[in-house]
């Protein structure tokens, strides 16, 4: 249910004939020195997301690793996701590779990020509609990222930014 706008009564006048309704815009109680603080905090880039966050942790000619790598990412810290991407690229990261890969040697891999084994699962039901639907690439609108099995709205709108350089959402 959206907010309403607040409402100020204001006379035109001394006499108080007619009332004039204003609607002021809401803002969150001191946004903008919140606003500054993130800032600042921010500037020096120091977070593990900067050095091996989704988009860190991929190769920049392989479209497809930036999609794993987001897959992963959801509920499990930086520093896991990037090991996990690190184990895949050893044993060569593709389209092709992880669907020849069987469930428990992928498992292996990606273990300890979270839920590990759904996963699995998504990444071999995507990977598969990645080959017979998308010739081995990555979907490049939010409607084909979203058909893959894993992928919600936020993950397709990262996809978009990181792998097309496409801001199309977030």
């Amino acid at each position: 249910k959206p907010r309403r706008g607040r409402v100020k009564v204001e006379y035109e006048d001394e006499e108080g004939a007619e009332l004039q309704l204003k609607r002021e815009r809401w803002e969150p109680r001191d946004w903008r020195a919140q606003l500054s603080f993130i800032r600042e905090m921010r500037s020096k880039r120091d977070a593990p997301v900067d050095q091996m966050g989704a988009e860190k942790c991929y190769d920049t000619e392989a479209p497809p690793e930036v999609l794993i790598s987001l897959m992963l990412s959801s509920q499990t810290k930086d520093h896991v996701t990037a090991g996990a991407m690190q184990r895949l690229r050893e044993r060569e990261l593709s389209v092709d590779a992880v669907l020849k890969m069987d469930d428990e040697t992928l498992g292996k891999l990606i273990y300890p990020v979270g839920f590990w084994r759904t996963k699995v699962k998504y990444i071999k039901q995507a990977t598969a509609l990645i080959q017979q639907e998308f010739g081995g690439d990555i979907p490049d609108t939010l409607e084909g990222l979203m058909r893959l099995p894993g992928v919600g709205p936020k993950m397709a709108h990262l996809a978009m930014d990181i792998a097309w350089n496409r801001v199309s959402g977030i």
